[in-house]
């Protein structure tokens, strides 16, 4: 199966992971058009663990790069991004998006749990179908402890594609389940897949959500401590991390956000060059690119998908940037490693690649490639 990546997404990057810009309507549509479909959609919904994570776990945070959708499953997140100005008012949590589904009056969706602590896969499937409202249980597979790999087995595949279900809900461990989603994703046949950590136990009732005032004041960690005491130190860690963060890039980024705003005649002046040499596919870029006027970079983008070339962007005549172009290249970058190819960003004005140290996404550039210029070095 070819799995092309959606370049039309209106995806902005956060600390290094992409997000859609969605409220919980829109992604509750996305899930039904999919499982309606049987079109593959793999769900990721980061939160700040998972922020924190994706700093140093690269094939961690390549699995949220290469979702075909993104929420922002934790309100630091959404408060973060409304700082720095970027459309994602709402949090889109994970359980919050399968709450919302099982009590849709329409057509009802099946679910297949995969994993969880002993017998609550089995709690959760029997609780569903005795409500008999939006979402139903095509079965359930409580594979144990084991290796990525041994849950991997072609016996388990076949069991759950067996299932025709719509929605698979993985529940693993945020980094493991991940990685089995990215292992057996082309061989899965369920369209919807996505790792909901606590789901399965909130649905089994061994755990209770917290309430709604928690949840949208962001203290739900609060409530998820007095359920499960061991998470106090997850939750420090990740604290001390997101801190560290607001301070080096969250608080720089937003004053350098306020102080930089692209003029109209460099927004006029976007424009694309493409060029190919031997196997590599040459991007050249100019003037400034923000979500408004980025139609064109995304049908170049849609085009390179259906290439097999490695992939060069530059950025030389590149004035200004927003999280809506780091986005888009994320999404690139992501599309390029699935498929084995060579992706690169180079020649690039240092105001411009600060975006991308402020944002979390300098792995995608090539230090070498810095350029340092009177116009730049005088400008914070």
């Amino acid at each position: 199966m070819v799995m092309l990546p959606d370049f039309n997404r209106e995806v902005h990057c956060l600390l290094g992971l992409p997000f859609d810009a969605v409220n919980m309507s829109d992604a509750v549509r996305h899930i039904r058009a999919s499982a309606s479909n049987r079109s593959p959609c793999f769900l990721s919904t980061p939160n700040l663990n998972f922020l924190i994570a994706a700093q140093s776990d690269i094939a961690f945070r390549n699995s949220v790069i290469n979702s075909d959708l993104s929420i922002a499953d934790g309100m630091p997140l959404v408060w973060i991004a409304r700082l720095l100005g970027m459309p994602i008012r709402e949090r889109v949590a994970g359980s919050g998006l399968f709450d919302t589904l099982r009590d849709d009056s329409r057509k009802p969706l099946s679910v297949f749990f995969f994993g969880g602590p002993d017998g609550a896969a089995e709690a959760a499937c029997r609780r569903l179908n005795l409500e008999r409202r939006g979402l139903t249980c095509a079965g359930f597979e409580s594979p144990g402890f084991g290796s990525v790999e041994d849950m991997s087995n072609h016996a388990i595949i076949q069991r759950i594609n067996a299932s025709n279900a719509d929605f698979l809900v993985v529940s693993l461990g945020a980094k493991k389940g991940q990685a089995w989603i990215e292992r057996n994703r082309l061989q899965i046949k369920v369209p919807v897949i996505s790792h909901l950590g606590a789901v399965v136990n909130f649905v089994a009732g061994t755990v209770k959500r917290a309430p709604a005032w928690m949840q949208n004041t962001g203290l739900e960690w609060l409530w998820r401590i007095k359920e499960d005491p061991a998470l106090w130190r997850r939750y420090a860690f990740d604290g001390l991390g997101f801190l560290r963060l607001v301070i080096t890039r969250v608080v720089p980024y937003a004053w350098f956000v306020f102080w930089h705003k692209p003029k109209r005649h460099e927004l006029d002046s976007a424009a694309t060059e493409l060029f190919v040499e031997g196997c590599e596919t040459i991007i050249s870029l100019r003037g400034a690119w923000v979500l408004n006027n980025m139609k064109p970079l995304r049908e170049c983008f849609s085009s390179l998908a259906l290439t097999d070339r490695d992939v060069r962007i530059e950025l030389e005549h590149v004035t200004y940037i927003d999280s809506a172009f780091v986005g888009l290249l994320l999404l690139l970058y992501g599309d390029q490693k699935r498929r084995g190819r060579r992706f690169s960003v180079g020649q690039i004005k240092i105001n411009v690649s600060k975006v991308f140290w402020y944002s979390c996404a300098k792995f995608l550039l090539d230090p070498r490639n810095v350029m340092e210029s009177s116009v730049t070095k005088n400008h914070t």
